[in-house]
């Protein structure tokens, strides 16, 4: 298999047509090594249009998903972010490439030892990885940036207390057959705004609890 081949057909042939289109986000996607991030029997899947298997039950999300959704959050270097959900740790990367310093809090310890040491294998120094249901533990500080890496029922209210002024929340929420991904910016201590970045279908995130049990 041309690795270099299957990398230039996924994103001409599926980032792009999924309208990310920014120059610094597909140079990214050349340098920050996808195949890196699974083993060597889902080392040629990695750049296909499907979701692929992980350790417990997981799944890691198809690569146009995780490159839109980087692309939807307009991120900066001096940003902090914080990511539920560590999958493999490629989307951690991916955001570490563009920001500061990321912070992941993962509910499966599987996931949690499996993307620290694809991150420490591949480089990557600013990100930590906690051990953490991101739903439920409390949280102490704000970041500019939180994604939600796995689908919910709704968006709990305690994530956009989180931000910082500026700051940006993606959440990709609802039920079969459409699930939207959606952005939510503090605009004040007290305002925020929120549109529809995208439709798409995601796992259900790890640790995730119906919706029906947060306040609104």
């Amino acid at each position: 298999m041309n690795i270099e081949k299957a990398r230039f057909n996924m994103i001409e042939q599926q980032i792009r047509p999924w309208n990310v289109l920014d120059k610094d986000i597909l140079d990214m996607l050349i340098v920050v090594k996808r195949e890196n991030y699974f083993p060597d029997e889902q080392k040629s899947l990695a750049f296909f249009d499907t979701e692929l298997p992980l350790p417990g039950g997981a799944t890691a999300m198809c690569p146009r998903v995780e490159a839109r959704i980087v692309q939807e959050l307009a991120l900066k270097k001096n940003e902090s972010v914080l990511l539920l959900g560590a999958a493999s740790g490629y989307l951690a990367a991916l955001l570490a490439h563009m920001t500061r310093h990321v912070t992941v809090m993962e509910a499966s310890a599987e996931l949690k030892a499996l993307a620290e040491k694809n991150l420490a294998d591949n480089g990557v120094r600013n990100v930590s990885v906690l051990h953490a249901n991101g739903l439920t533990t409390a949280h102490t500080g704000t970041y500019d940036v939180i994604v939600v890496a796995g689908g919910l029922e709704a968006m709990p209210e305690h994530l956009q207390k989180q931000l910082n002024i500026g700051g940006r929340l993606l959440a990709i929420a609802g039920a079969l057959p459409v699930m939207r991904a959606n952005v939510v910016t503090r605009v004040s201590e007290s305002g925020f705004s929120s549109r529809t970045a995208f439709d798409t279908v995601i796992a259900p995130l790890s640790g995730s609890v119906p919706a029906s049990q947060f306040k609104f």
